[in-house]
């Protein structure tokens, strides 16, 4: 599968092409434009028959969708545009083993080689850091395309690494984070605007989102008319 990312970053979508047999797996509504020789087949397991409906039940407390969309090219040389919902960039990250943890509504589509399951990520992180508590994994090896709101900044994490709440879009497992307030002072660090934040400690990679969804919605909220 070969893929080109368009339109970066306030506006991305992705053009995959694949070649006769090649499939990829979609989040459901991702599907913008697409060759006439590409079949979709939408079910809650994953391609090939793996998983089922327990399965799809973790990916919904995990912020996806219950089904998934399987897109097989029926001929060579067949083009699939995908997009997210909201404004944003789109990441590709080629997976080799090991597993990336995504925020919920993240995770865009990846190759029928990645394992698409949630994971629980606790109570306390769920109620101070603005995420969910259970998050999606990705395992396996292939072609994983992540979804943001606003640009996406992918760091090396050697050591310690602060995000703010909110901003986060995924993280290998190797990682780890824990809320803490932002400076020495909690009372500071509230009127400063920061508050609490993501205190992540470990070695691999972390993938942040320029926006902050939840603070957007509180700006735009009260322009807006009501009904």
């Amino acid at each position: 599968m070969k893929h080109e990312l368009l339109a970066q970053p306030a506006a991305a979508v992705a053009q995959l092409t694949l070649d006769a047999g090649e499939s990829v797996t979609c989040e459901v509504g991702a599907m913008i434009a697409m060759t006439s020789g590409l079949s979709v087949e939408t079910t809650t397991r994953s391609k090939g028959g793996g998983g089922g409906i327990m399965k799809g039940l973790k990916r919904m407390l995990g912020g996806e969708n219950l089904f998934l969309n399987h897109f097989t090219a029926n001929a060579p040389d067949q083009t699939l545009i995908i997009g997210p919902g909201m404004l944003g960039d789109i990441l590709h990250h080629r997976m080799t083993g090991g597993t990336l943890v995504v925020q919920g509504s993240s995770w865009l589509a990846s190759d029928t080689g990645i394992d698409i399951d949630a994971t629980w990520r606790g109570f306390g992180k769920a109620l101070f850091s603005g995420e969910s508590m259970f998050w999606v994994k990705c395992s396996g090896t292939g072609n994983l395309f992540l979804s943001s709101f606003g640009a996406i900044d992918a760091v090396a994490v050697d050591g310690e690494y602060i995000v703010d709440t909110g901003h986060i879009v995924a993280f290998e497992d190797t990682l780890d984070f824990k809320i803490s307030k932002a400076g020495s002072s909690l009372i500071g660090s509230f009127l400063g605007g920061e508050g609490l934040v993501c205190r992540f400690q470990g070695q691999g990679s972390l993938y942040c989102q320029s926006h902050n969804p939840p603070s957007f919605g509180k700006l735009l909220g009260p322009k807006l008319k009501p009904r």
